[in-house]
This record gives C-alpha cells, structure tokens and sequence, in this order.
C-alpha cells in the first residue's frame, strides 16, 4: 500500500529533482568536454605514432596494433573509454531526472484533479 504523500512534499521533490537536474546538464557539459579533450589527445598521439612506425619501415598492415600496443596511447586509449563512459552516465542521470520529473508531475496533477 503506498503511502499518502501531500502536494507541499510533492511540490518539495519535484524542486531536488529540477536541481539535481540542472546540475547534472552542467556535469554533462563538463564531461563532453573532457571527453572530447581525452579524444583529441588520443587520436593526435595515435597518428604521431603511425608516422614514427612508418617512418621506420614498419608493415602498414600491423602499424594500427603496434601503435595500440604502445603503453602511452594505451593509456591516452584507456583515458578515453573512462572519459566516454563518464559522459553516457551523464547523459543517463538527466533522462532518469527527466523521466522522474514526468512521474511527479503527473503525480501532481493527479492530486489536483482529485
């Protein structure tokens, strides 16, 4: 049985969520940002090192795996895949902020009507 729940709470949480909200569209930006940063870094570092190998003679058809393999742009590589994942857990917090406003709206204007 759920519990009765006033319109001043309702009201109440529909504010923290439009706040936590707001908050999370600011970290979203935050964190595209830095994940476009952590790509460019990447790729920049990615395309020195193809020139290095090619530039040393190195087979062009194992150049890409050689390059993954170097421990810098692994890591440069590594810091990219966290940086993406922190930006789709962004994204991800605003739609369940999105959709647990639509729940208490719907809520609220179930309360009114009653």
């Amino acid at each position: 049985m759920m519990a009765e729940v006033s319109g001043q709470d309702l009201d109440l949480e529909l504010r923290d969520k439009l706040r936590l909200l707001d908050i999370s569209l600011r970290e979203f930006g935050k964190r595209g940002r830095a994940y476009a940063e952590a790509e460019r870094d990447y790729r920049v570092e990615m395309a020195k090192k193809v020139l290095i190998e090619r530039a040393g003679g190195q087979p062009v058809t194992i150049i890409s795996d050689i390059c993954r393999g170097d421990a810098e742009i692994a890591k440069l590589r590594f810091k990219r895949d966290v940086a993406e994942v922190d930006y789709k857990a962004a994204q991800e917090a605003i739609n369940s902020y999105k959709l647990q406003i639509k729940i208490l709206e719907a809520q609220r204007a179930r309360e009114w009507g009653a």
